[in-house]
């Protein structure tokens, strides 16, 4: 389907989705929303596709919703039906495709847009990106799965503080936290990003499917439980074609061709 407000790429096994309302730091509207779940899930259901990148337009990733598409609705406006319509669909795919999904992050990620990155499983930063929570400073409670994932990244401490105060954090902070894996200057942040994306493409992106169903299932389980779990998923992991050709290939003591099946 043709967008309005994405631009989508797929080249070497990668799928690229740019947010595309630039005019607005790429803030979230209605059609967005929709959008980018959709090609999410085209990007799911697409075999060829072996990894995600996620970034934005212009000078910034994402500054959230984009409060001026929600003018003269906000007495009738619920909040709850709004994020189950919006946001909750978006990061809860990001969470459960079972693809390697990189955030770009060329600039202000802020209130969903700061979900959206923090629901990546991984994060590279431009020299000079901030990340904001943003709701405390329209007096709302934090959504879009921020509450969930920052606290694990970053701890419960600094989480509330960057909520209740908040306080930008700069790429850099975040490198030193752990919120993101890598800052590059703004002019190499993309070729950094594909770089990566193109190599994980090439490698058994079905193991790491079953490596990202681990660790989402691990932060519910007890150890024994997390044992027992991952042994099921080895079973999984054992009967695929990529398993014996990575045997074969290392036996053979040559590169492994591995197919993501």
């Amino acid at each position: 389907m043709p967008y309005t407000t994405l631009l989508t790429d797929l080249t070497d096994g990668v799928f690229t989705i740019t947010l595309n309302r630039p005019e607005v730091l790429n803030a979230f509207n209605d059609p967005q929303a929709e959008e980018v779940q959709e090609a999410l899930k085209k990007a799911e259901r697409d075999a060829t596709v072996r990894c995600l990148i996620l970034t934005g337009a212009g000078k910034g990733f994402c500054a959230g919703q984009d409060l001026g598409a929600l003018k003269g609705r906000s007495e009738a406006l619920s909040f709850r039906e709004h994020l189950a319509h919006t946001y909750n669909p978006i990061i809860s795919k990001l969470r459960s495709i079972e693809k390697p999904v990189i955030g770009q992050i060329n600039g202000a990620a802020a209130g969903a847009g700061f979900g959206l990155a923090l629901a990546c499983d991984m994060r590279y930063a431009a020299a000079g990106a901030k990340f904001r929570m943003a709701f405390s400073g329209i007096s709302l409670a934090p959504d879009s799965g921020t509450s969930f994932f920052l606290p694990r990244l970053i701890g419960y401490a600094r989480a509330y503080e960057m909520a209740i105060t908040n306080n930008p954090m700069t790429s850099e902070q975040a490198l030193a936290w752990g919120l993101v894996n890598g800052v590059f200057p703004v002019d190499e942040l993309a070729s950094a990003t594909r770089a990566l994306a193109v190599k994980l493409a090439h490698l058994p992106t079905k193991a790491f499917g079953l490596t990202k169903r681990a660790m989402n299932k691990a932060f519910q389980l007890t150890i024994d439980e997390a044992l027992d779990y991952e042994a099921h998923l080895q079973e999984i992991a054992g009967r695929t074609a990529d398993y014996r050709e990575g045997v074969a290939a290392f036996l053979d003591k040559r590169p492994p061709k591995f197919e993501g099946k």
